[in-house]
């Protein structure tokens, strides 16, 4: 059975998911949403779209991360005591003055000890697992034609073992090339050495630029560049996950594709790269979300884009590919986007308030952006209190969500704070006087007999949603309604350690596993509540729940009748990635009480 146990590399065009014995489970092309090149991770053919290396008799494996890079090696060993370095990673370095970061994935195999005896398999498809070519072979290369595009692999290896997938003696390193279909003007051994040179000091770059909490620092750091490798360098969108279709849970159905930009996403995740000081990937995410408020001309907003033009949003099966398991259906597009969302109001405004307040961008927030933005303030005030399919993305009904409504009244909330950051003190009182007004109604209405917080207006709905009201402000968090719901969610979300998202059944019936985000949420929550210990535990909890290499998706199957703890959902998931980095922001000592103060 196919698991979660995978490495991420991924260049800010392209990523890819590498399994713990150095097979490519899924890769996208040319960009993070294209047609997946390799998914065997949603296929049951052991070998249809993957890139596989093994060894002859191999008995064990191990993968780890090269410090502070994207860079995953993987040794292979084998019964005799041969062993085999793997080491895979997408170049990205500076260049020219700009990025370099091509469609390319590099692949190098060098032998250890002894003479291992290894078979490559590669096996690329197209059209989301509808074709599977033959290669053709050239002088020093493989390529495979697809509908849209050819593949190129160059390789310094014998191409007829590759083609033929025979066993052979690995003497002496060998590099393989994946790219487009062009000639490369070095030599694959060559070329190795200079990008992966030039790749390793970048991402060790950026990681030394970095603000990283004392406690927690290498899974801060992992955290920190899986979120760079969920990144579109070109118009600095970043997705959800880097998959489409890995199940909820087994059986669920509930099957979506994440490789889309959420706007209620946009907020968190600026709010982390904030804290770590990635200033640049923050601004070009901004850059982002501000071309969608120029390109909306005061419409609605859908609750999620597509990282670049050329996506399409519409919901649609892909009928060749079973599904993670054989557990499907593999879905292509998101329905979501055509869901009433009212949260995206909040979700875009919190995101540009950045842009009037923060003096280290390039980009600064001006009167013809809060122009734009004061229509959007209108439509928050009047839909706030309208049904809407809410945070989980209901399919099936419509309710007045205490999250979306307080997302609303963030909007509000936050167009007086930028007013009175453009000197206009008349309209930031008068988006203060509305936002209040808001929030009474929303108090009145959201507040259970029992005294803690429901996740729908009128109704007693247990929702870890609004967890997280104390971060946007609505609510402080050791008011006795806070206090109330934090009680509330421990007694009737937590399921073998973590956090439901909620308890009742929605279209799917009723949910299955933990959703990774809600216990960070919670984590947050109880620290801001001064129930430090209490959020300690359960942050150690989490992340003994992370893969072999330090990542996570989005949902857990806590332990039950003595089984481990199972990730399930798409993954890398990006918000869970940032729940991480923001609880160990909030939860570490500081470095002059960590190391000067260290008894």
């Amino acid at each position: 059975m196919p698991d979660l146990d995978l490495a991420v590399i991924g260049n800010g065009s392209i990523a890819s998911l590498i399994d713990r014995d150095g097979a490519h489970q899924w890769c996208c092309w040319p960009r993070l949403d294209g047609d997946p090149i390799f998914h065997r991770l949603l296929g049951t053919d052991p070998q249809a779209g993957s890139f596989a290396i093994t060894l002859d008799r191999q008995c064990a494996s191990s993968q780890r991360y090269l410090p502070n890079t994207a860079i995953v090696e993987t040794i292979l060993q084998d019964e005799a005591g041969n062993a085999l370095r793997i080491l895979d990673f997408c170049p990205r370095f500076r260049h020219y003055g700009r990025i370099f970061r091509p469609p390319m994935m590099i692949r190098r195999i060098e032998p250890l000890s002894g003479m291992p005896r290894v078979k490559i398999s590669l096996h690329p498809g197209f059209a989301y697992g509808a074709q599977h070519p033959a290669a053709g072979m050239g002088s020093n290369h493989l390529r495979y034609s697809g509908p849209e595009f050819t593949l190129r692999v160059t390789t310094d290896v014998p191409l007829a073992h590759i083609v033929h997938e025979r066993c052979f003696t690995l003497a002496r390193p060998g590099t393989l090339v994946l790219g487009a279909d062009e000639p490369l003007e070095q030599a694959p051994d060559t070329l190795f050495t200079r990008f992966y040179a030039e790749t390793e000091a970048y991402w060790q770059n950026w990681v030394t630029d970095l603000n990283i909490p004392f406690d927690w620092q290498e899974a801060v750091i992992r955290s920190a560049i899986t979120l760079k490798l969920c990144s579109y360098d070109d118009t600095g969108g970043i997705v959800a996950a880097l998959t489409t279709s890995v199940p909820e849970a087994p059986g669920s159905g509930r099957t979506w594709d994440y490789r889309f930009c959420w706007l209620r996403d946009s907020f968190f995740t600026i709010a982390a790269l904030n804290r770590l000081s990635a200033t640049r990937t923050m601004e070009t995410y901004l850059g982002f979300v501000l071309d969608i408020v120029h390109g909306q001309e005061g419409a609605e907003l859908p609750p999620l884009f597509p990282v670049a033009p050329g996506m399409d949003l519409e919901e649609r099966i892909a009928p060749d590919l079973p599904g993670y398991n054989g557990d499907g259906p593999v879905r292509v597009g998101n329905g979501a986007a055509s869901q009433r969302q009212n949260d995206a109001y909040g979700a875009i405004i919190l995101s540009l308030a950045q842009l009037f307040v923060d003096k280290r961008l390039t980009v600064r927030g001006d009167a013809v952006l809060y122009e734009r933005l004061r229509p959007l303030g209108e439509i928050a005030a009047r839909v706030a209190l309208e049904p809407d399919a809410g945070i989980w993305e209901f399919r099936g009904r419509a309710r007045v969500h205490s999250f979306s409504a307080a997302m609303c009244w963030a909007a509000l909330s936050r167009l007086a704070l930028i007013a009175t950051a453009m000197g206009r003190e008349e309209e930031a009182a008068m988006w203060s006087v509305r936002a209040a007004k808001l929030r009474g109604e929303i108090m009145a209405r959201i507040v259970t007999p029992e005294g803690w917080l429901s996740g729908v207006l009128d109704e007693e709905v247990c929702d870890a949603s609004v967890l997280i009201l104390p971060d946007i402000g609505f609510i402080t968090a050791d008011s006795a309604e806070f206090m109330a719901t934090l009680d509330m969610v421990k007694a009737r979300l937590m399921n073998g350690g973590f956090v439901m998202r909620y308890e009742e059944a929605d279209d799917f019936g009723k949910p299955q596993t933990a959703f990774l985000l809600c216990s960070f949420w919670y984590v947050n929550a109880l620290a801001l509540a001064g129930r430090r210990e209490e959020a300690l535990t359960l942050f150690e909890r989490v992340l003994a729940a992370r893969n072999h290499v330090g990542l996570l998706s989005e949902d857990l199957a806590p332990v039950q009748d003595g089984e481990p703890a199972r990730l399930w959902g798409n993954f890398p998931q990006t918000y869970s990635q940032v729940g991480l980095i923001l609880c160990a922001m909030r939860l570490s000592r500081s470095w002059e009480d960590g190391l000067w103060r260290a008894s």
